[in-house]
């Protein structure tokens, strides 16, 4: 079992920047596949970014290349995603997931532990 926690959502102007951390408890973290993903209101869970256990590869939407960084502090089981140039379009309940395997995938179906979200708003 992995127990997810996310921190840092909130409120923030179009063009800001936030910074989401995912603090992770229970099996050993960097065996993990750890993914970020977002769901708006009415509609569906969608992709954001991924990283591997080693965090040598990482993974991003469209829509955020560019724009965010995930990372990851394995001494720390902790999960980080740099949200920079924030869009009204960004906004959205943040989760973060772990895989139970440390192959890469960019569905949620694939995704075994999942924290509570963060809100993240940015108004228009």
């Amino acid at each position: 079992q992995v127990q997810l926690v996310e921190s840092g959502g909130g409120l923030v102007q179009a063009g800001g920047s936030l910074r989401l951390s995912c603090a992770a408890s229970g099996r050993t973290f960097s065996w993990y596949f750890m993914g970020w993903f977002r769901q708006a209101p009415g509609k569906e869970r969608e992709f954001v970014a991924a990283i591997s256990w080693g965090g040598g590869n990482t993974y991003y939407a469209d829509s955020v290349k560019g724009r965010f960084t995930i990372s990851r502090d394995n001494a720390k089981n902790t999960v980080y995603l740099q949200m920079n140039s924030l869009k009204p379009e960004d906004t959205g309940v943040y989760y973060c997931a772990s895989r139970s395997r440390s192959s890469a995938s960019l569905s949620p179906t694939d995704y075994s532990y999942w924290g509570q979200g963060t809100q993240v708003t940015v108004p228009s």
